[in-house]
């Protein structure tokens, strides 16, 4: 994707593809650095733990975090450790949502699920074993960070990812989603579910990126905005996805929204407004994020990409 608006107002040649693949290998190394070895004992843990890492995906968590720290004037390298690491709390929560205590999915990524492939027990370890390897790798950060604030921006980051993805987070909107299947929701309580299920990530994602780089107060807000209208598209989309997609495309059968009575927003809207709700989320991604310069037209451009992505 190119031809994003620059903050100048002016047309900006932005190659998303060359952008993407430029730091998705940067993520694809650094997970392969910092998870442990498959023939480590135990083997068949650490087999399924990189089965479930390395099984694709867009990787979007560590690319916005990489994303915002370049925007802020740091450099994808300088945040990579935590990049990985929400990559690595993304996958657990996908081994978990699997499971057939949850959504009970045998696809994923087009590939079995890792309780199809290992076992439900192994599976559920595995996840546990990803969830804690993501707070050591954030550590990573105290051993090679500059300044006198470095100790703290990571504490910082600790404290953001362990909220965002804990009871008051995604594992709280998990929870609410799972209480209101079959349940009459208003577009109050659809909000409230999924802006932890799906939000809260995303955004400590962006935040995290901003913090490490050493944000300013005012652009931590604007990022703050960003994020959690960024979470909103994205959620958006991919509840319009299980009803419209392609199985192919997106690696697992849809319709399990439908099947299990979800609260989703074309339950809620229909799906003519959910696009456009969408659509009006990734404006005002763009719009809180107009005050920076052209180091954040991968921000601006992922706005654009999350609600085109096959809708």
């Amino acid at each position: 994707m190119t031809g994003e608006i620059s903050s100048a107002g002016k047309l900006a040649a932005f190659d998303l593809n060359a952008y993407v693949a430029e730091r998705t290998a940067l993520v694809l190394a650094g997970l392969d650095r910092f998870a442990p070895v498959a023939d480590a004992p135990p083997a068949t843990l650490h087999r399924a733990m990189r089965y479930s890492l390395f099984a694709g995906g867009k990787r979007i968590r560590p690319l916005l975090c990489m994303a915002t720290a370049e925007a802020i004037g740091g450099s994808a390298e300088s945040v990579l450790p935590t990049a990985c690491a929400l990559e690595m709390i993304h996958t657990f929560s996908l081994i978990h949502d699997d499971l057939p205590a949850i959504d009970d999915d045998d696809f994923r990524r087009g590939m079995p699920t890792a309780h199809r492939e290992f076992g439900e027990a192994m599976a559920i370890l595995a996840g546990d074993a990803l969830h804690t390897l993501a707070f050591s790798t954030v550590a990573l950060h105290q051993s090679g960070g500059t300044g006198s604030d470095a100790a703290a921006r990571v504490v910082r980051v600790l404290g953001l990812i362990a909220e965002s993805c804990g009871e008051a987070g995604m594992v709280g909107g998990q929870v609410d989603d799972i209480l209101y299947e079959g349940q009459p929701v208003d577009g109050d309580i659809l909000r409230h579910i999924h802006a932890r299920k799906t939000g809260a990530l995303l955004s400590a994602s962006i935040l995290a990126g901003a913090i490490l780089a050493g944000a300013t107060a005012e652009q931590e807000r604007a990022l703050e905005v960003y994020g959690e209208q960024i979470g909103l598209a994205f959620q958006i989309v991919d509840d319009i996805l299980d009803v419209t997609g392609d199985d192919a495309k997106i690696g697992k059968p849809t319709g399990s929204d439908l099947k299990n009575d979800k609260a989703t927003y074309p339950k809620v809207y229909g799906l003519a407004e959910s696009g456009e709700l969408a659509r009006k989320a990734a404006d005002a991604a763009v719009a809180a994020v107009a005050g920076f310069d052209g180091r954040a037209e991968a921000l601006r451009t992922f706005a654009r990409f999350i609600v085109e992505r096959d809708l």
